[in-house]
């Protein structure tokens, strides 16, 4: 069942700051994320020594922790930031992000570290539910998809920097040192949206906090085909891509031999992801969200694919582990941020609300998605591909379904 018509989008163009200045500072918030996620990736081996970890899947649990308290709290910051604004929230999470971050730079052991990732999970959770819904307050439809590929620009800086900069700092201290620098970027995040960025929900739009008001609003999500079925696509692709950044220091030291490559080769794979929104920023007010997305997600399957049989076939090589892998996030960041606007399309009015379900639901299926291929790692990358295709599968069933079929259109 569709939601009800008073959620339908209209064309908007609310926000208070310039558009580059607004896309800017909406991806650095969001861009938090990943930096808290992928600076310490080349630090797993590090940590796992200093904190007696001895089985090296086990040393995942460093971005499982995180995405656990990232899933689970964006319940909470929805409808907080529907009655109380954006402001406040929004400024509340960032904070406590510097917080946590400086709690997890100072853990004395492997247990109180996984504590203090999950805390900064829960804070990062803020940064994304009411960002999301800032964005929904200020623009819907295509433009929505717009502001949101050119965000994600901008947000692919972290993944695409921060193993280096992890690695960097590597070179010249202890593993805390990565979490220090994360607590350093993010109070910078804090002053800019504090000095910079307004209230964007209106007094008269602010909803109630009863129960029966957040229930009846969850409800009207899950009465919404587009907003049901984009967020499970989005879960079940972000899953294989947590599985990939879980394991992807294992596949460099076991598969290839080649730790130090680390730096290179995952800014590489993860820079076609900007690319591909970049090139959706430029094409979705023409072409439209459904057809791009779409055959994206075909490409998504299609590279899983001819990789899982590259590599079940034992003809994997760097190169094309590199090569395949970066043609597959491509396609992603052609689809992620389409499928993000379409799920939100119909939600102008229970924002904060629908972004900290939907939220929830896609960050909950993908951490324990992702979690689950990451532990079938087996020296290989047969899992790891073998999750690319199911869930890519998966996905494009989901959408059959959620259009009825109606499959690539212009919209």
């Amino acid at each position: 069942m569709d939601a009800q018509p008073h959620l339908s989008a209209q064309s908007a163009n609310k926000s208070p700051l310039a558009f580059g200045e607004f896309v800017a500072l909406v991806a650095a918030m969001m861009g938090l994320t990943a930096l808290g996620i992928d600076s310490m990736l080349p630090a797993l081996p590090a940590i796992g020594e200093a904190l007696g970890v001895t089985e090296p899947n086990h040393r995942q649990y460093v971005l499982t922790a995180f995405l656990l308290g990232f899933a689970i709290s964006q319940l909470a910051y929805g409808p907080l930031s529907d009655r109380y604004g954006r402001r406040p929230v929004l400024a509340l999470a960032l904070a406590s992000y510097v917080v946590t971050s400086a709690l997890a730079a100072i853990s004395g052991s492997f247990v109180l570290l996984l504590v203090a990732r999950f805390a900064m999970g829960t804070a990062a959770a803020g940064a994304r539910v009411v960002s999301v819904a800032l964005v929904r307050d200020c623009y819907s439809g295509r433009a929505m998809a717009r502001v949101m590929s050119l965000a994600f620009i901008v947000f692919m800086a972290a993944p695409i920097l921060a193993p280096s900069l992890g690695q960097l700092i590597l070179l010249g201290g202890s593993w805390r040192l990565i979490f220090w620098a994360v607590a350093g970027v993010s109070m910078l995040v804090v002053l800019w949206f504090w000095l910079r960025m307004p209230e964007t929900l209106a007094p008269e739009a602010r909803l109630s906090l009863a129960p029966r008001r957040v229930l009846g609003d969850y409800l009207l999500v899950l009465r919404d085909r587009c907003a049901v079925g984009y967020t499970l696509a989005i879960a079940l692709l972000s899953g294989a891509m947590f599985g990939f950044i879980g394991s992807i220091q294992q596949v460099m030291e076991d598969v290839f031999h080649r730790p130090e490559l680390l730096a290179i080769i995952f800014p590489v794979v993860a820079g076609t992801m900007a690319v591909g929104s970049f090139i959706n920023s430029k094409l979705v007010m023409k072409i439209g969200m459904r057809r791009i997305s779409h055959t994206a997600l075909s490409g998504v399957i299609l590279f899983a694919a001819i990789h899982l049989a590259v590599t079940w076939t034992g003809h994997e090589a760097l190169w094309s582990f590199t090569l395949l892998q970066a043609l597959m996030m491509g396609c992603m960041g052609l689809a992620n941020a389409n499928f993000s606007a379409m799920a939100m399309e119909r939600m102008g009015e229970i924002a904060g609300t629908a972004s900290s379900l939907q939220g929830f639901v896609a960050t909950m299926g993908s951490a324990l998605l992702g979690a689950a291929i990451g532990q079938a790692f087996d020296g290989t990358t047969v899992p790891l591909y073998i999750g690319f295709v199911t869930m890519g599968v998966l996905s494009f069933a989901i959408i059959a379904i959620t259009e009825k079929g109606r499959m690539f259109r212009a919209t």
